[in-house]
């Protein structure tokens, strides 16, 4: 059954299918094939959607849309770059920290591409930084996003796993930071390397001072999200609805740039994402059934022990396992997929769950700067118009802070788990 069901899954995407559209018709012809009831893709489909931190995807793309309309995104931008001074590599250094901050209301590394990628490509390029270095390093600071909270990856690998949410968003944190100081350390070596710009702002303490005082409304909007997590009064979907409710009030009361059109591109924006993402997570939830009926993740469980009973060895080896298929796979889909089959082998091994979770999603994270499926590196090649061959090229430096920040979170547990743990006494 597993054979057939793999094998026209495999066929569609193959021939081009959307990944939703690969799972759910696979899933329907095997369940015919063998002879089982063909309701069971409607019952499991929506049982899959029944779910309550499913609800803070929604928010959290309406969030970050709102925020980016009413110039949150260039204000940080602005902010940061005035601070940061004039080093050399230092509207790199920029980018970084601005995807750092705006990933605490994004959620998604597309969110951060879409909302930060065209300033900081055409900025970079302007000031005399080659155009496939930009193009990388927009893709490489934008895997903050999604493990920095809140994270939509984070949010459905904990809904199929019973994780507790509010603890793994906790847990993204410290990795978050580890992985800013890592891509920030590559920068300024390449600076020193490459002789990188320096930047040609050049702003008085005033014009400083004016321009914290305009951020300091954006700069609260991740700082009352992380701060509703760590002090346990919100969980997801709740910190998701107050962010909403903060764009909104900033937007129109605050920054006045908040306008009726703005709201409804937002609407129809997160409209179409959650529908794309929660397609993927109905046809999903099929196709882990069919592969647990027979009897996958048991035979996968007993082939992982069988190879070894080491928690960290167990960890490389779904390290090699989600560098591979973030290759081919889309992230939520591949989350979706394994994460059931691998997740209770290594937590019966003695794997931190919050650890797991983290490093399960920093591997398709990076998936996501990979051909031959890497959305970020087709998403830029659209925003920079430029071939994804030179896409590709660019990012290539950036893939050393990343493995290494990898490794740390595979190696020391305590970096994941430190915080939340903490948090929870």
């Amino acid at each position: 059954m597993s054979l057939l069901l793999i094998a026209l899954f495999a066929a569609a995407l193959i021939v081009g299918a959307p990944i939703a559209v690969a799972l759910g018709l696979s899933s329907a012809i095997t369940i015919l094939a063998y002879g089982l009831p063909i309701h069971v893709l409607a019952q499991r489909g929506v049982n899959a959607l029944d779910s309550t931190p499913l609800l803070a995807v929604p928010l959290f793309i309406l969030a970050a849309s709102l925020l980016s309309a009413i110039g949150v995104t260039q204000h940080i931008f602005d902010l940061i770059r005035m601070l940061v001074g004039r080093i050399r590599g230092s509207f790199a250094q920029v980018a970084i920290l601005v995807s750092l901050i705006f990933s605490g209301v994004s959620g998604a590394a597309l969110a951060d591409i879409g909302a930060l990628g065209r300033i900081q490509i055409d900025e970079m390029v302007r000031q005399g930084y080659k155009k496939n270095f930009a193009a990388g390093l927009t893709i490489a600071a934008a895997t903050i996003g999604p493990i920095f909270p809140p994270s939509i990856p984070i949010i459905i690998y904990a809904s199929v796993t019973n994780v507790s949410a509010v603890q793994l968003l906790i847990a993204g944190v410290v990795p978050a930071i580890l992985i800013t100081l890592f891509l920030m350390l590559q920068v300024a070596v390449m600076a020193r390397l490459y002789d990188l710009p320096r930047d040609t702002v050049k702003p008085t303490v005033r014009e400083v001072a004016a321009k914290a005082v305009i951020s300091f409304p954006a700069l609260l909007a991740p700082l009352i999200l992380i701060g509703g997590l760590l002090s346990g009064y919100f969980g997801p979907t709740e910190v998701a609805g107050v962010t909403v409710a903060y764009a909104l009030l900033i937007g129109a009361f605050i920054y006045r740039s908040l306008t009726l059109k703005a709201i409804l591109d937002g609407l129809r924006e997160t409209v179409e994402a959650t529908a794309s993402i929660l397609f993927i997570v109905s046809t999903a939830a099929v196709f882990a059934w069919v592969l647990t009926l027979d009897q996958v993740p048991a035979k996968a469980g007993a082939l992982l022990l069988g190879l070894s009973d080491s928690p960290f060895v167990l960890l490389l080896m779904v390290n090699l396992l989600l560098l591979i298929v973030g290759m081919f796979l889309e992230s939520i889909a591949a989350i979706l997929i394994i994460a059931p089959i691998v997740a209770p082998t290594l937590h019966a091994a003695g794997v931190d769950p919050l650890q797991l979770g983290i490093v399960f999603v920093l591997n398709l994270m990076v998936g996501l700067l990979t051909p031959p499926v890497g959305m970020s590196l087709y998403m830029v090649s659209i925003i920079a118009r430029m071939p994804v061959h030179s896409v590709v090229r660019g990012v290539l430096p950036f893939f050393i802070p990343l493995i290494l920040s990898l490794l740390v979170v595979t190696v020391v547990p305590a970096v994941s788990t430190w915080l939340p743990h903490l948090i929870s006494q």
